[in-house]
């Protein structure tokens, strides 16, 4: 019945989100996820080698705002499928949880990305291999390491990334 209402009216684009109190929640929830993480004691699950993305920042890839926002798109890809794999592994339901919202705030990034308009398109799951690729990777094979580098990328390059949107600095002139 929603839908159908809906139908009737225009869709407007949407509206960036430039309050970096947003990307402060995520990054707290990151760091709680480590905190957890340290305390966990059986059901912690067995990890693989997985990559992820450098969480140094290269500042010619910053100068380019593009090439920064698909650096920082395909790092949370690979984020979203460290953290699925790893909570495959996991048995702890209060770590599954855990996990489950850490892969939803990466989805909710993207979505703020997408919001900024600094892509074109919405990016898609990308493989292991053409993710790597694309951008500078290491490998972890701990959870505390996954979730130490999710805080880390979400703290650097995410940030710096959203301070520069060029919709956000319209809005803070």
């Amino acid at each position: 019945m929603v839908f159908v209402w809906l139908c009737g009216h225009p869709v407007s684009p949407l509206r960036p989100i430039c309050d970096l109190r947003v990307l402060d929640h995520f990054v707290r929830e990151a760091r709680d996820s480590e905190v957890i993480m340290r305390g966990c004691r059986g059901g912690c699950g067995v990890m693989n080698s997985y990559f992820v993305p450098l969480t140094s920042v290269d500042f010619a890839v910053l100068e380019q705002i593009d090439g920064q926002a698909e650096e920082v798109q395909t790092g949370l890809s690979l984020l979203v499928q460290a953290l699925s794999a790893a909570r495959n592994t996991v048995s702890s339901s209060p770590l599954i949880s855990t996990l489950d919202n850490n892969i939803s705030n990466m989805h909710s990034l993207s979505q703020i990305l997408y919001s900024l308009h600094l892509q074109q398109g919405r990016s898609t799951a990308l493989s292991d291999d053409s993710a790597s690729m694309s951008i500078q990777t290491q490998e972890v094979s701990t959870l505390p390491e996954l979730l130490q580098v999710q805080s880390s990328f979400l703290r650097g390059k995410v940030r710096l990334l959203f301070s520069a949107a060029p919709a956000c600095q319209k809005r803070n002139r």
